[in-house]
């Protein structure tokens, strides 16, 4: 067993959701019992304790969408770039990267995912992967990554049809091929849907291949209306919006995840809400590439749509998007409380509800029965915390660098900064060799 305490433990349960000076004792995959510490230490004096030093304890973060294979895109220039809108972005950088993809690639760029989440907090991950130049055995690199690294993760491969038919059907079948890989694990530490890129990228023959083969129970994470191009594409070629179509072909629902939703109506979002589908919003990316803000706010205030937090690949830090979401709805709406009261319940509430549609041990709270992924914060506030101000202090001055410790299904992962059984230096200089290689070959 292992007793985490001497903190400001948020638990993120409706009642007793903050203890001043609580504590946590974990025992193998679960947590046992949370109390103050005081009691805790003297019910368990031979426990093996972690001191958070009045530091913050809390449940692990839970990154709804990223993209992995964008973290050899740090740095990288390629020659001619020079985009004016998102597609040319698409095009001219991420297309062309994932293109020249290998599984030695998708590997190295795994584990230095899976490691940052680590050092930052983030015990749950669902990744969106892309790797044309090798598409067969691509899940199973970042799976062996993971494993490495210890964090919990719901991984897809994104099917289009950007690289012709042939490529589009090995990508069915890459998450097919993963997705029984999964279900006859019983570990809880990984799980996979069935990806898709933007509608605008794919045919009807080819979605309605994928939506025949992927198994029940089993959703899609497609990404959704994330440019203005693709909601034009499916009015011109299909004569109807983008989730009218998606609806028609049998992709939404309950588990199924919707990337972006920006350039979405009304009549769309009342769908999203009756399949009870899911949506992950992305604002540093959206932010980053241009495209606009989308209308989670009303999304979630007059549609209830369950809408979670993520970071499209832009950093391996969730309370940075944390961030950002709180900036972006406050500045396009020009409006000093917008989403005050939605942010923090993406990223606290949502994501963890969203993360238990596929993971059966209940994330994102402290308390008994839940699954032992924990982190403490080395946080000395300069002014009282409650359990009603912790967001705040957290959206303020609480980081990825902040991160000491990560436990994750029961075992420490990181201890006062050191990732523990495995060697950093390694990993960085064997990703460093092969982001050079990536590099030329897009360049030549």
């Amino acid at each position: 067993m292992l007793l985490l305490g001497n903190g400001h433990l948020v638990t993120r349960k409706k009642e007793k959701g903050f203890i001043k000076n609580g504590a946590v004792l974990i025992d193998g995959k679960v947590i046992k019992e949370v109390a103050d510490t005081k009691s805790l230490k003297e019910k368990y004096p031979d426990v093996e304790f972690i001191d958070a030093q009045n530091g913050l304890i809390m449940p692990g973060f839970i990154n709804m969408h990223n993209h992995i294979y964008s973290t050899f895109a740090r740095g990288l220039s390629i020659n001619g770039y020079n985009p004016k809108n998102f597609l040319d972005i698409l095009e001219g950088q991420w297309f062309k990267l994932d293109s020249e993809m290998t599984n030695e690639t998708t590997y190295h760029s795994g584990r230095i995912a899976y490691l940052e989440s680590l050092k930052n907090g983030v015990t749950t991950m669902f990744d969106h992967q892309a790797s044309y130049g090798e598409i067969e055995g691509s899940l199973d690199q970042l799976s062996n990554a993971t494993t490495e690294m210890g964090v919990r993760t719901c991984l897809c491969y994104e099917v289009s049809d950007r690289h012709g038919k042939q490529a589009a059907n090995q990508a069915i079948e890459e998450n097919l091929r993963f997705i029984n890989k999964v279900q006859n694990q019983t570990s809880d530490m990984q799980q996979a849907m069935m990806g898709m890129y933007a509608q605008f990228t794919l045919s009807d023959e080819t979605m309605e291949k994928a939506v025949g083969k992927t198994p029940e129970g089993v959703g899609f994470h497609i990404h959704v209306a994330e440019g203005i191009a693709d909601v034009h594409d499916a009015l011109r070629k299909y004569h109807k919006p983008i989730i009218n179509r998606l609806f028609d072909l049998g992709i939404l629902g309950r588990q199924s995840l919707l990337g972006h939703c920006i350039y979405i109506n009304p009549q769309e979002m009342q769908l999203i809400k009756d399949t009870d589908t899911m949506v992950v919003t992305n604002p540093q990316s959206n932010m980053g590439n241009a495209v606009g803000c989308p209308p989670t706010l009303r999304m979630m205030d007059e549609f209830g749509i369950v809408c979670g937090l993520g970071t499209d690949g832009f950093t391996t830090d969730i309370t940075e998007s944390y961030k950002f979401a709180n900036l972006i709805y406050k500045h396009t709406l020009v409006d000093p409380g917008a989403g005050g009261t939605e942010v923090p319940e993406m990223l606290f509430a949502n994501n963890p509800k969203m993360a238990n549609r596929y993971f059966n041990t209940k994330l994102g709270v402290i308390e008994k029965g839940a699954a032992a992924d924990v982190i403490i914060a080395d946080y000395q506030a300069p002014t009282p915390i409650t359990a009603d101000n912790v967001n705040g202090h957290i959206l303020m001055a609480v980081n990825g660098n902040n991160i000491t410790d990560t436990i994750i299904n029961g075992e420490v992962r990181m201890r006062n900064k050191e990732v523990l059984n495995v060697d950093e230096d390694e990993i960085y200089a064997k990703a460093g060799e092969e982001a050079k290689k990536l590099w030329s070959r897009i360049n030549n």
